[in-house]
């Protein structure tokens, strides 16, 4: 029908949009080496080949070939080149939206240097504007935008979870505080799932003497913008953070330990934006290690047991946050021990880049978890710490479906529980 065409017209208009400078160099240096599979942990595990990384764009490939170059646009002219239709990109969302995790690690291993991971973003941006992305994706994305939270997480949630935590702990959380050196961001899972992630920053800001706040118009980290392809609605999420740290005169953001909320405010925020922030982006462990350094994280005791650290994608590898955990680590657990392929060569767990939201994709993101899986079992630990709660949220999951009996810890809060408490800070 009309509709159907008029969204798709929209696709087809954004796909030209956001083939820009590196998408056309890309897609005319791609060699079809199938490295870029190999480092694919959803082609890994099922071996499908249309699961390789640079098919997916195969769509935005032939709209740039027919749009772009003079032998596309010959062909297209004389009836020899297949134009893109609806019905192809239907059946192309599951690669764009269920697969790809956003991971980057198919860019890692590209003979030719393409950032796979960043065409499929903009990939993202047509399917989004023809109609083709995940609802799931699609009804938190409506609800960050009208409640301020993709689990349509509001204030009031916040406010118990400040209330339990200064019961708790007997400190106040200070809300909207100007001139605070840092201002604390968290995602829906902290606020929902891992309420002890703010228990654990506020103990150690406090231990360190920093000066710290929340922001009522802006506690939500996570951008399902991002995630789903859709800029317009990034740039508002990140308009939120940016314009509540500007209004309080925050020296510095700590994004918290979520992956995708890093890279939005970290790395693309100032792109979204237009401009440069007057206040630093810090993840929390940059944070927690820039605290070390000064001298102002003091701890006592370790964990008596063998862990091992899973590296989020977008903190290690597309954020270079990969040396700071290990130093903690080294430090808190003698028995510290590292995956086969760590750091910026880590596995993903396989529910990045919107996939955990997508109802659709899960029996595949399953699948895919038995590379981690595997990673796990070669070393033989039961305890597992990482730096991200969607991380940590589906891989527990992951963990149950396959009767794995591993504990999952997130860094911070392994950290507040070493604080040396005994003498306040001078």
């Amino acid at each position: 029908g009309r509709v159907v065409s008029a969204t798709f017209e929209r696709g087809m208009n954004a796909f030209k949009e956001v083939l820009d400078a590196p998408i056309a160099s890309f897609f005319s240096s791609c060699v079809h080496c199938g490295l870029c599979a190999e480092a694919c942990l959803f082609y890994t595990e099922t071996n499908d080949p249309k699961y390789t990384p640079i098919r997916k764009l195969e769509p935005l490939r032939r709209a740039w070939q027919q749009e772009y170059t003079l032998l596309g646009r010959l062909a297209k002219l004389v009836g020899l080149a297949k134009p893109v239709t609806d019905a192809e990109l239907a059946e192309w969302s599951p690669l764009v939206y269920d697969s790809c995790t956003l991971c980057g690690r198919c860019s890692m291993v590209c003979p030719v240097g393409n950032d796979i991971a960043y065409m499929v973003r903009k990939m993202r941006e047509g399917m989004t504007a023809a109609g083709h992305a995940p609802e799931g994706l699609v009804t938190a994305t409506t609800r960050a935008i009208q409640s301020g939270s993709p689990a349509g997480v509001k204030w009031a949630t916040v406010e118990a979870t400040i209330r339990r935590v200064q019961k708790e702990f007997g400190f106040e959380v200070p809300v909207n505080r100007e001139n605070a050196d840092y201002l604390v961001l968290m995602s829906s899972w902290e606020i929902l799932n891992f309420p002890e992630y703010l228990g654990a920053v506020g103990r150690i800001l406090n231990q360190a003497g920093a000066t710290w706040t929340l922001a009522q118009d802006a506690y939500e980290a996570t951008n399902s913008g991002i995630q789903i392809g859709a800029s317009e609605l990034a740039r508002e999420l990140v308009g939120r953070i940016v314009g509540a740290a500007e209004r309080l005169k925050a020296k510095c953001v700590i994004s918290p330990e979520c992956g995708h909320a890093y890279t939005a405010i970290r790395w693309e925020g100032p792109n979204l934006m237009g401009r440069p922030f007057g206040f630093e982006v810090k993840h929390i462990l940059e944070v927690l290690d820039d605290l070390r350094k000064a001298g102002k994280l003091k701890l006592k005791g370790t964990v008596d047991k063998p862990l091992t650290y899973h590296d989020p994608c977008q903190i290690s590898r597309r954020g270079g946050v990969y040396e700071q955990p290990r130093t903690l680590l080294n430090q808190l657990a003698p028995q510290f021990r590292e995956m086969h392929e760590t750091g910026t060569m880590n596995w993903c767990c396989g529910g990045g880049g919107g996939v955990s939201a997508n109802e659709r994709a899960e029996s595949l993101r399953l699948t895919s978890f038995k590379r981690k899986k595997a990673q796990i079992e070669e070393l033989g630990v039961k305890t597992m710490v990482t730096a991200c709660a969607n991380c940590r949220v589906v891989m527990e999951e992951a963990l149950e479906h396959y009767h794995m009996d591993i504990e999952m810890l997130g860094l911070t809060e392994l950290v507040a529980e070493h604080l040396d408490e005994g003498k306040p800070n001078e």
